[in-house]
């Protein structure tokens, strides 16, 4: 006798079946102490989870990425021709400049007898070596022109007002730390542009009244540029302002959200 075919009803009723084992498994999941050590209260994964706006509000506080938007948006600030996306664009020139900083970093020696050669040899014979190159430096001219453009429109449209005043502050300085990092960046290549660049801004910088020559000395590490003076600026370019510039985008970030977010227009 010939075995019996499946029919449409018994595959329906399988599948039933494996759903119901599947949606019982994922339930015990999701009521595991595990399961609810990870995914916080409100979160889409979470068992019982319903569409209301209070667990929309708890998704967006308790996520990741999420949380740095906020739980509501001003119907204003949404519009891009506002905003022009000017202080996203500067925070993604500022992650993309990391990234190919570091791919940089993989090929360069600060010492002034190798810098040259390894900036040559990666424009030469290293894969996407001047691509990158290329790349981080009109990244850094770019992230220069937006940070100052975003200060601009947020001058233009009264931002720096109570209670945004202190933000204003943090902006004017990591306007500065943004500057700093494009003229440490200058004297990395150790060629006669840098070079010549970087003892023009240290000698301006030695005419500054009562510590001029002390503040000079400190950015050269002696009288005259070096070896010492490269090393030093490297270790300013790829650690401390950077490292310094995170903090303060952090500060920056967070009293965006808890002034009331993205100003009104006038």
């Amino acid at each position: 006798m010939a075995p019996r075919l499946p029919t449409a009803d018994d595959l329906r009723r399988v599948s039933g079946q494996l759903g119901g084992k599947a949606s019982d498994l994922m339930s015990q999941m999701q009521g595991s102490q595990a399961w609810t050590s990870i995914f916080r209260p409100g979160s889409i994964f979470r068992k019982g989870y319903t569409d209301s706006p209070r667990n929309r509000s708890y998704v967006i506080m308790n996520s990741v990425l999420y949380h740095l938007h906020p739980v509501k948006v001003k119907r204003h600030g949404v519009r891009v021709s506002y905003t022009l996306c000017l202080g996203g664009l500067s925070f993604f020139l500022f992650i993309l400049l990391t990234v190919t900083g570091i791919f940089l970093m993989f090929f360069y020696r600060p010492t002034a007898a190798q810098a040259w050669d390894d900036i040559y040899i990666l424009q030469t014979e290293v894969a996407f070596g001047l691509l990158v190159r290329n790349i981080h430096r009109w990244g850094a001219h770019l992230m220069v022109l937006t940070v100052f453009l975003h200060m601009a429109r947020v001058f233009y449209h009264g931002a720096y007002k109570p209670p945004r005043e202190f933000n204003w502050v943090i902006g004017v300085i990591l306007l500065t730390l943004t500057l700093l990092l494009s003229f440490t960046g200058y004297l990395l290549p150790w060629d006669q542009l840098a070079l010549w660049a970087v003892t023009v801004g240290t000698n301006m910088m030695g005419f500054t009244p009562v510590f001029g020559d002390q503040v000079r000395f400190v950015l050269l590490s002696g009288v005259e540029i070096g070896t010492d003076t490269l090393l030093r600026w490297y270790v300013l370019h790829v650690l401390m302002l950077p490292f310094v510039l995170i903090i303060f985008l952090a500060v920056h970030f967070w009293r965006v959200r808890k002034d009331g977010g993205i100003s009104g227009p006038l």
